[in-house]
């Protein structure tokens, strides 16, 4: 027999593997658009390691290590759907564990595995759709700034935080959460099945819950972390295989580093942005 270091040489078929195999992909971070100002989980960053974790030769399953508290539900859609394409295509049972949090977008992605676990102090949940925004009208008024807008389409400045909100804009809005919410609730029932305790009246209000109380739930299947869950599963000789991004080379890196402070290069935007990533840890009390 050969080595396992040379075993990749062989065609599959011909492969032996001596110990349990499983790759463990982490998807960390708020859901959406990546800056360099703020990391986080997009269709983009993520289906490389998807595809490299379910390409493993001998794998038994694929691990998924959740840490998420939400975003863009679009995003989260597509990462779910990545997952669940590749388990069905390659046949591998997926195993998701949860850590600070899976909640709201971070829950959908979690939901593309066979089973999830999580900590007893993980948040899970937050089965439901938000929209946050601020509005700037009497601040523009006050210091003399005049906003002007020109449209061509009748709701192409809809919800511009510089004019008073309108309440056909806001009704508008709540249709289209409503339905992003249908297509949320439908995926976790499908997903989750009998194992749902619909006792719960608040289950897909938006609420969140810690580990235990999301067993009671059935949000998720049992609690414990990635290493003692697959110990137990595939026996305590399993091998992890970490699937990390790959680097960029040393001068894209440098290049691409913007000064913090006291420099022209800072983007409002993307500080912005990191607010708002750390908002939304914040409403879960992380």
């Amino acid at each position: 027999m050969l080595p396992a270091s040379l075993q990749v040489l062989l065609p599959s078929r011909y492969r032996s593997y001596r110990h349990p195999i499983v790759p463990v992909v982490r998807l960390s971070g708020a859901i959406g658009t990546v800056t360099s100002f703020r990391s986080g989980l997009a269709m983009a960053n993520v289906a490389q390691l998807l595809e490299r974790a379910f390409s493993v030769p001998g794998a038994k399953a694929v691990a998924i290590v959740v840490n998420s508290p939400g975003g863009s539900a679009a995003q989260s859609h597509l990462i779910f759907r990545r997952i669940r394409s590749l388990a069905e295509e390659k046949k591998l049972p997926v195993l998701a564990f949860v850590e600070d949090a899976a909640a709201s977008g971070g829950y959908m992605i979690a939901c593309a595995a066979d089973e999830i676990f999580a900590d007893p102090a993980s948040i899970v949940g937050s089965i439901g759709v938000v929209s946050a925004g601020f509005g700037f009208q009497e601040l523009i008024a006050r210091i003399g700034v005049e906003r002007r807008v020109h449209t061509a389409g009748e709701n192409k400045a809809m919800l511009d935080p510089f004019r008073p909100e309108n309440p056909e804009d806001v009704a508008r809005l709540k249709g289209l959460q409503a339905k992003i919410h249908e297509v949320f609730v439908d995926l976790v029932k499908t997903r989750r099945g009998e194992r749902l305790n619909d006792s719960y009246e608040d289950l897909f209000s938006g609420a969140f819950w810690v580990g235990a109380e999301a067993v009671d739930l059935g949000l998720v299947d049992g609690l414990g972390d990635v290493r003692s869950i697959l110990r137990q599963r595939y026996g305590d000789d399993v091998q992890f295989r970490m699937i990390e991004p790959a680097r960029p080379p040393f001068l894209a890196r440098l290049i691409g580093r913007r000064p913090l402070i006291g420099g022209s290069l800072l983007d409002p935007a993307e500080v912005v942005g990191a607010l708002e990533e750390r908002a939304a840890w914040a409403r879960l009390g992380l």
